[in-house]
């Protein structure tokens, strides 16, 4: 039996044996099983084989993480080891979706939707970040900017502005893209929806307040009714809803419009009926609701914003754990739209960091040669954004270095929450993380990241060490 095929069929003992396994699949670093039960997972046995490097369960499958270019051939021969079918990523999460409470659905959902588009928010934020270094004064010279003194390349900042600004600008139109998909519909109707939402005939979000102060917000007369003819910029909660409706709208009219007559009546009723309902309903409250949730956590934030970025620090990692932390990048973007910047993104990267600092402990605390290996490496991944495989290959495992990433996030979340450091975009969760911080708070940030930083390293290490000696 070759190396690849003995670890298949030690991993396929360990998670309980082929009859166990409902289906499997693959990603780039990882294998993916949904089971009947995963109480008959051995966890011990599975991270004494050679090419496991962690296993952790998520939204209903439990994950092996194998590694890059390894995981395909073990999958092979895990495929014919246990007779299983090849199973698609879609299948595998349709089957662990059907085993979730409502409230785990609900939470797999916004996942299924944010995730997606995620690459085009991080990206904007970095690029955002380049134009706020250019555009920040008091970085290269007192109270000047680098385009006040080098007027030359103030058009580049400008057009790094512009194109960093779209995905945020336009974000409405990724969001009807990925909900409209995860509901059922056609992607491009989504897209026209959320397009529709930020029309430039409209009244721009971000001027509505000016405006109706003023009492110039303009309308339409429709059906006795004054509705506000009002753009939905930024804004998450409008076109969620609206993408839902779209899609349940599109495939009740497919189910009952002959096929001849389809492409002539589907798409155009229903985004028809929805653009009434969103623009009549749908936005108005939606966007009223979205507001109230800005409000709470600005007032909480405002008002005890110690103990704000304290909690908000020590429980976002295990926030990640339950998959709960997707609840809040709507709430990130909400932010971002209603106030010009999110208060809670910063504290996420106080998370990461603080776990790739107890995971990097780690590395001085071990004596197994895999285990130190795979905390340093997954230390660098964690400092870069991804802790996945620091908290559960390395830091839930030994439950102290988690508790000590824990301790370190909360002291590092009070301290620039109390210094009000917010983050106009989102980026790179990890060290880069500083380039979507208003450059103004790049100090009290740089002295959070160095908490983060210290402290998790430093508890986990003696406590580590403590251990050992006692033993």
């Amino acid at each position: 039996m070759g190396a690849y095929a003995q670890a298949a069929a030690q991993i396929v003992e360990a998670v309980g044996g082929k009859e166990n396994i409902v289906a499997a699949t693959h990603c780039v670093t990882r294998l993916r099983f949904a089971l009947k039960d995963e109480g008959k997972v051995d966890k011990d046995a599975l991270e004494r084989i050679d090419v496991v490097k962690g296993s952790f369960s998520a939204n209903g499958q439990f994950q092996v993480v194998i590694g890059q270019g390894l995981v395909d051939k073990v999958y092979n021969e895990l495929v014919e080891l246990t007779g299983i079918g090849r199973a698609t990523k879609q299948e595998i999460k349709d089957a662990a979706e059907a085993k979730l409470n409502p409230l785990q659905r609900a939470i797999k959902t916004l996942a299924d939707i944010f995730i997606p588009i995620l690459p085009a928010i991080v990206t904007a934020g970095l690029l955002m970040g380049i134009n706020n270094v250019l555009t920040g004064p008091g970085i290269f010279y007192e109270g000047k900017s680098f385009v006040d003194v080098h007027q030359e390349w103030a058009d580049l900042a400008n057009m790094i502005n512009l194109i960093a600004n779209t995905a945020f600008v336009f974000l409405p139109g990724l969001i009807g893209w990925s909900a409209v998909t995860k509901f059922g519909g056609s992607p491009l109707l989504g897209i026209i929806l959320g397009l529709m939402l930020v029309h430039p005939d409209l009244l721009n979000a971000w001027g509505w307040g000016a405006a109706k102060q003023e009492g110039e917000i303009p309308v339409w007369h429709l059906f006795g009714l004054d509705v506000q003819k009002v753009g939905y910029q930024g804004q998450v909660l409008p076109v969620l809803v609206a993408s839902y409706v779209l899609a349940k709208i599109e495939l009740f009219l497919r189910k009952r419009i002959p096929d001849a007559f389809q492409l002539l009546l589907v798409a155009p009723l229903a985004l028809l009926v929805t653009g009434f309902l969103a623009f009549i309903a749908i936005g108005p409250i939606t966007f009223t609701i979205g507001n109230a949730i800005t409000n709470v956590f600005v007032g909480i934030f405002d008002n005890v914003p110690a103990i704000g970025g304290l909690l908000y620090g020590a429980l976002y990692a295990p926030l990640v754990v339950t998959g709960m932390h997707h609840t809040f990048l709507p709430v990130d973007l909400q932010l971002i739209a209603s106030t010009g910047g999110t208060f809670l993104w910063p504290i996420l990267v106080m998370s990461n960091i603080a776990q790739g600092s107890a995971a990097l402990a780690m590395m001085f605390v071990a004596k197994d040669e895999k285990l130190r290996g795979l905390s340093f490496t997954s230390a660098v991944s964690a400092y870069l954004g991804i802790t996945e495989p620091a908290m559960f290959g390395v830091n839930l495992r030994f439950r102290f270095p988690f508790i000590a990433a824990m301790t370190g996030a909360a002291i590092a979340g009070m301290f620039i929450t109390i210094n009000k450091v917010i983050a106009p975009s989102i980026g790179v969760g990890g060290l880069p993380g500083f380039l979507s911080i208003v450059p103004q708070k790049w100090i009290p940030f740089f002295i959070g990241m160095a908490i983060a930083i210290v402290v998790p390293f430093v508890l986990t290490f003696v406590f580590g060490k403590v251990r050992k000696a006692a033993r």
